[in-house]
């Protein structure tokens, strides 16, 4: 395993994060797993030297932070939890979503307990909340770092200029800053690099991506993709521009490139975001202890230049896809 520095936190993390959204319970989506294999992934993935976790509360509606808590029972000082807040938890209660102060408390407190947990190492907000001021958000996330509740507080997939007057917020303020932005981000959708990326490298915020294989587009051949079960059940899966300009020559690209280095398509698609120096860790979700496995392989296989150049080259502009 390789590690890296999170932003500008001082905090050692693994360079493959792994993403918990995979397991919970499939009533929440059909190809999640149950409680059992969560934790046997987790437990391969600290054999193999990850030690960086990312879940939310909203995923399986609370189940996703149960397991991992449970997963890291004994070993918790070892890890960097993070957990994210915002989508509404509850239907009866508009209060149990958005980034009020209210809302943050509540929720906060919410993860802590199925998380079985005193204190969160990065605690995110989900998305934007059109409906808060951004003062008023970061200040109950300061408030919550000094209460000790959170060590670090981050960002998932807004406008870089919403991210701009976040920073400035607490600059003015006197708070502290996100330091961290879960994006969406991969071969197949660049479009981050416009705006969002050279921000976080300026202001040396972590970047820590999601859906790095483009929910399995890079892991197989595009007219293979949709005969998985997250393929023929994950409407999101199909609602991102993925194979919209010139997705569908990049995936060919990265099928021959992989034939001809004798690795997997995935590898290939993981190694391109290794290579990006304003990526610190992939957030890797997966249902398979191999494909995890395969993940971690993927960090002593090498990518030329001119291999980057080419993988990259197909690109073409598409239309904004997550914070819309």
């Amino acid at each position: 395993m390789e590690y890296t520095t999170l932003g500008d936190t001082g905090m050692t993390v693994s360079r493959i994060c792994l993403g918990c959204m995979s397991f919970g319970t499939s009533d929440w989506r059909e190809w999640v797993l149950d409680e059992e294999a969560g934790l046997e992934l987790v437990d391969r993935a600290i054999e193999l030297g990850i030690n960086f976790f990312d879940t939310a509360n909203m995923y399986s509606n609370g189940e996703s932070e149960r397991i991992l808590g449970k997963a890291l029972e004994g070993r918790r000082d070892e890890a960097v939890v993070a957990t994210k807040g915002y989508f509404q938890m509850d239907d009866d209660d508009p209060n149990s979503g958005g980034l009020s102060r209210k809302a943050i408390e509540q929720q906060l407190d919410a993860s802590l307990d199925r998380l079985g947990m005193d204190t969160i190492d990065l605690y995110q907000t989900h998305r934007w909340d059109y409906d808060t001021p951004i003062d008023q958000t970061v200040a109950a996330l300061d408030d919550a770092v000094r209460r000790e509740k959170i060590r670090y507080f981050g960002a998932s997939s807004m406008w870089a200029h919403q991210f701009s007057e976040a920073l400035y917020a607490s600059d003015l303020l006197g708070y502290d800053r996100f330091v961290t932005m879960q994006n969406h981000y991969n071969l197949l959708y660049r479009e981050e690099e416009r705006e969002m990326l050279p921000l976080c490298e300026k202001e040396d915020i972590g970047v820590i991506p999601w859906s790095p294989l483009a929910r399995g587009w890079l892991a197989r051949p595009h007219d293979e993709a949709r005969s998985t079960k997250r393929g023929e059940t994950d409407s999101l899966a199909h609602g991102h521009p993925y194979l919209e300009g010139g997705g569908p020559e990049i995936n060919e690209r990265v099928e021959e490139l992989a034939d001809e280095k004798g690795v997997k398509m995935a590898q290939i698609g993981l190694v391109w975001l290794f290579n990006k120096e304003w990526v610190d860790a992939p957030i890797v979700g997966t249902t398979s202890i191999e494909h995890l496995e395969d993940a971690v392989e993927a960090l002593d296989i090498d990518l030329s230049s001119s291999d980057m150049e080419y993988l990259e080259e197909p690109y073409q502009p598409v239309r904004v896809s997550s914070h819309e």
